[in-house]
């Protein structure tokens, strides 16, 4: 079993940053893929950005590609994701994942899930 804590959401202006980490407990997260995916008021939750676990390779929606990077650090057992120039389009809630298997870009195939974190960004 896996828990997951997402931290580091809150309120910027457009062109601001944020981070967000996600510590994770219960099982080291090694050896599964993670991914950070967001969900828009009255919007499906949809994929942001993922790290595999082998090899490191990264892989990000197309619209925060080149704002945003996604990295962890497995000693600390903790997921990052770093949003530069953000937008106000970008504002919705944000959950780590994990999964030990199966597609990246899959909501379905994640695992486990933190209970989100609020990233608003004011225009």
């Amino acid at each position: 079993q896996v828990q997951l804590d997402e931290s580091g959401g809150g309120l910027v202006q457009a062109g601001g940053s944020l981070r967000l980490s996600c510590a994770a407990s219960g099982r080291t997260l090694g050896t599964y893929n993670m991914g950070w995916f967001r969900q828009a008021p009255g919007k499906e939750r949809e994929f942001v950005a993922a790290i595999y676990w082998f090899s490191g390779l990264t892989s990000y929606v197309d619209s925060v590609k080149g704002r945003f990077t996604i990295s962890r650090d497995n000693v600390q057992n903790t997921l990052y994701l770093q949003m530069n120039s953000l937008k106000p389009e970008d504002t919705a809630v944000y959950y780590c994942a994990a999964q030990s298997a199966g597609g990246a870009h899959v909501r379905g195939d994640y695992n486990y899930w933190g209970q989100g974190t609020q990233g608003t960004v004011s225009s």
